[in-house]
């Protein structure tokens, strides 16, 4: 398999005994977590967001497949010089740190699955043609990544966040920036990201974690509702479980205050 080394930003002691690797979602890019970054740093630890193969400035060389971002990732760490990290994988970034579990477990410290799931949605074929086909719409229709970001976003943020009649000149700082990430997204990459996500199935994986784990959920989220996040987390043996009160499925971007603290309190307690 080609692996490129994708693109990544960081912060913080270039040695440490904890570092964190922050993987953005299906619509996002490292400039989402680039306050994540700082924020931990000026923690005392070393943070690190990638792109994901095919985002910012990462290329995309073949297909899009958990097995290549998994390899990309490794990649990353070993250019990083990083022998184990926390990963903190949000949306489609907790199924690349889980699946990156199963293929090199010995690169993971500690995991926090956040606003995630084990396996797309039901095991069915006509489920996920329906689903891509939903969310391709808009694209197939001629409209551009920033009309699909602002049709999606108002559906996957908490109640509070938007007050209703709010345009895109009104956004909150987090999800202007959120938009801004989506906007960002080329539509090639979306596509494949999309026709990759629907096969996604590591629920067999989650009894074989040992490794800390925390799965973090939103008040809110309807694309990984809270119970899926409970469920999941007891069925890795001493996993902790969170649920952010207020936030939907963008929960970094809605509240990041909560987030942060979330993670920052799981690192303290294990490393």
């Amino acid at each position: 398999m080609n692996v490129s080394v994708p693109a990544w930003i960081e912060a913080g002691p270039p040695t440490g005994q904890t570092t964190l690797v922050f993987l953005h979602g299906i619509g996002g890019g490292k400039k989402g977590f680039q306050s994540s970054v700082d924020y931990f740093a000026e923690q005392g630890y070393r943070a690190l967001a990638w792109d994901m193969p095919g985002y910012g400035d990462s290329p995309l060389d073949g297909p899009l497949s958990f097995e290549s971002l998994a390899a990309s990732l490794e990649a990353l760490l070993d250019a990083a010089k990083v022998k184990q990290a926390v990963l903190v994988g949000h949306s489609m970034g907790g199924m690349v740190a889980l699946e990156t579990w199963t293929r090199r477990p010995s690169r993971i410290a500690g995991l926090v699955i956040a606003a995630s799931s084990p396996a797309f949605g039901h095991q069915d074929g006509d489920f996920q043609k329906q689903f891509v086909a939903q969310r391709l719409l808009p694209l197939e229709a001629g409209q551009s990544m920033a009309q699909v970001a602002d049709r999606l976003i108002p559906s996957m943020v908490g109640p509070d966040a938007l007050p209703e009649g709010t345009g895109l000149a009104q956004y909150p700082t987090g999800l202007a920036l959120a938009h801004a990430c989506m906007s960002a997204v080329p539509p090639s990459t979306y596509r494949a990201a999309l026709h990759a996500l629907v096969t996604f199935e590591q629920r067999a994986a989650l009894p074989t974690i040992t490794v800390p784990t925390l799965c973090l959920a939103g008040e809110h989220d309807k694309t990984a509702p809270p119970e899926v996040l409970r469920r999941m987390s007891q069925k890795i043996q001493g996993a902790d479980y969170q649920c952010i009160a207020g936030v939907g499925h963008l929960m970094s971007f809605e509240q990041e205050a909560p987030f942060h603290e979330a993670i920052l309190n799981f690192v303290h307690r294990y490393f």
